[in-house]
Order: C-alpha cells, then structure tokens, then sequence
C-alpha cells in the first residue's frame, strides 16, 4: 500500500498536477485560436506571438512595480501588472487589425490571403518583442513559490515522495476556471456576445439584423488580447519567459482548437487537456513510478519513456494530423477546416 501512494504521489508530481496546469494555459491559448478563427474565419498564426508580446508588456511592467517597492504579498506582482498588459496587448491587436486584416476583409479575401497576413504580423510581433526585452530567459516570478512543499508533505506523511504544489499551478487553475466561466457568461447572456454568436453562424443574416460587423470585430479583438495575455503571463510564471516558447507554443495551441473542434469554445478547452496530457504522459520517463508497482524482478532498468522531452511538440503534430484525417470536425464537431 505504501508502494502504491508513492508511485500516486510521483505520478501527481510529474504528470497529473503539471498537465492540469499545462492543460489550462492551451486552452486559454485555443480559446483565442478559435475566436478568431469562429468570428473573423481565418486561422491566426500570430497568436503564440501575440502571447509573448502580451507577456512582455506584463514582465516590463512587473519589473517596474518591483523596483518601486511595489508588490503583491504571497501573490506575484505580475498580476497587478496584467490588467495593463492586456490594455496594452489589446491596442497592439486592434492597430494590426486597422493596418492589415480590415483591408482583406472589406476586398472579401479568401481565408488563406488572412492567413498569410497573420504570418508577416507574427514576424512583426516576434521582431518586436525579441528587440524590446531579448532572447533570453527571463524570470519574473515572485512571491510564494510553493503552497505545499515535498519536504513538508514528506514530514507529515511519511512517504519517500514529496507532494510539491507551485503557487503557479494552483493560480493558473483558478485564473482559467474565472476567465472561461466570465468568457461564456458573457457570450451566452449579453447583448454583444449574442451579436458575435449570431456574426459567427451567420455574417449576412447577422448584417440584416442590424449587428455591427466594426463592434463584433472590436470586441473579438480585445477578447482575444485578454485571453493570449493571461495564458502567456500563466505560462510564463509556472515556466519562463522565453520569446522563441510562445512561437513553440503556437503548434500544440492549433491542434486543441481542432481536436476539440475548430470554432467551439468548448472544444477549445477539451482540445486543451487531450494535448496537454498526450504530451506529459508520453515524455514522462517511468521508472521509478514502475518500480513502486512491480516486483523488484521486474524493476525497468531503462528511463522506461516513449518519447524524449525534446520531442513533446511532435506529439501534437501526431495527433493534429490523425484528427484532421479521420475526423476534420474535431471532437465536437467544430467547422470543417
């Protein structure tokens, strides 16, 4: 029985408490994807970038707050910085719409001509972040970093294996059950969110009704500035800061949206965890979690890992593709791509 909560324990740590996490911050991230992609019909390649540069904004503002002496107690100080960051994020999406989606969408442009567009603004985008803030890594991370500790936990249980909580992870959880329950409230009870509902399954019946396309346009613009904001910023704490992630970030944020269903909110989310834990389950190396399950006969001598961590991102790809082939819908039927 000891063996069996150590191996619980271990498997908590490295899998099950870091893909919740991870989980979470896709989902933000897929959410975005397919705002875009539900509302304005094109597929966003500049939304990795458009989270570095709304997590940039948050670390610079961060770093100023600290060196004034401000902070948040227990709490990290990027959090008072993130309503100016995606102030800021927002603007910088809103400009990039006026100087280069509005044309295409008043010629009436194919899809694809959007798309190419999104990936001279993702080049812009990264160019700018990397020439602000660098490269590097960058930590911005204070506060209490653990609300429970491996060596606490061990004390007061007496395993071998600590059960270790990051403030960040709990933070991620919370701040993404908040923001996606307000995003749904919003679209399914205001005046505005049924006007992008209604823009979304039908653009000239919605026109006729009366719907401003410029309104449904801003909004979705500012909705999706917020969302790629705080899922960087969640990435960033519970990782780093690193510009050339977030343009990682971009391929397994694609395949949840069209795992879960491309256009579905929920599918978003529900895309969001399938990658997050396909990618924990298949790099986590398993041996030490084997040999607290099996005879010591049977022990594995090798990392027992079906993957290498450097290989994490193939792994979306795998199921990206698998899923556009047998079941282009997604899961729950989102729009055919």
């Amino acid at each position: 029985m000891i063996d069996f909560l150590n191996a619980l324990v271990l498997f908590s740590n490295f899998v099950l408490i870091p893909g919740i996490a991870y989980g979470s911050q896709l989902a933000l991230g897929a959410l975005g994807i397919t705002l875009v992609y539900g509302i304005l019909r094109f597929g966003n390649f500049a939304h990795g970038d458009t989270m570095a540069f709304g997590t940039m904004t948050v670390v610079l503002i961060t770093w100023y707050l600290q060196s004034i002496g401000v902070g948040f107690g227990p709490l990290p100080t990027a959090l008072l910085a993130l309503p100016f960051g995606i102030a800021l994020t927002a603007l910088f999406l809103i400009l990039s719409d006026k100087l280069v989606y509005k044309h295409y969408r008043e010629v009436k442009a194919p899809p694809i001509r959007m798309v190419m567009a999104s990936v001279g603004v993702m080049f812009v985008m990264n160019g700018v972040v990397r020439f602000i803030i660098g490269p590097n890594d960058q930590n911005f991370m204070d506060g209490e970093r653990f609300i429970l500790k491996a060596r606490a936990f061990k004390n007061a249980t007496g395993l071998n294996e600590g059960l270790a909580i990051k403030s960040s992870q709990l933070l991620t959880v919370v701040i993404a059950i908040i923001l996606v329950s307000a995003l749904f409230w919003f679209l399914n009870r205001t005046r505005t969110g049924k006007s992008m509902r209604a823009f979304s399954d039908n653009e000239d019946l919605a026109l006729l009704s009366g719907i401003s396309p410029q309104r449904v346009v801003l909004v979705t613009w500012i909705l999706v500035g917020a969302l790629a904001t705080v899922a960087g910023v969640l990435y960033g704490l519970d990782k780093s800061f690193k510009p050339f992630t977030y343009f990682q970030l971009l391929l397994p944020m694609f395949a949840a949206a069209i795992v879960g269903g491309v256009g579905h909110p929920v599918g978003a989310i529900v895309g969001g965890f399938v990658i997050a834990f396909s990618e924990v389950t298949i790099t986590y190396a398993y041996k030490k979690f084997l040999t607290y399950l099996l005879p010591s006969d049977y022990a594995p001598d090798g990392l027992t890992q079906l993957l290498s961590t450097d290989y994490k991102f193939a792994v979306s790809f795998i199921i990206l593709v698998v899923v556009l082939l047998v079941k282009p819908t997604g899961l729950l039927r989102g729009k055919v791509i």
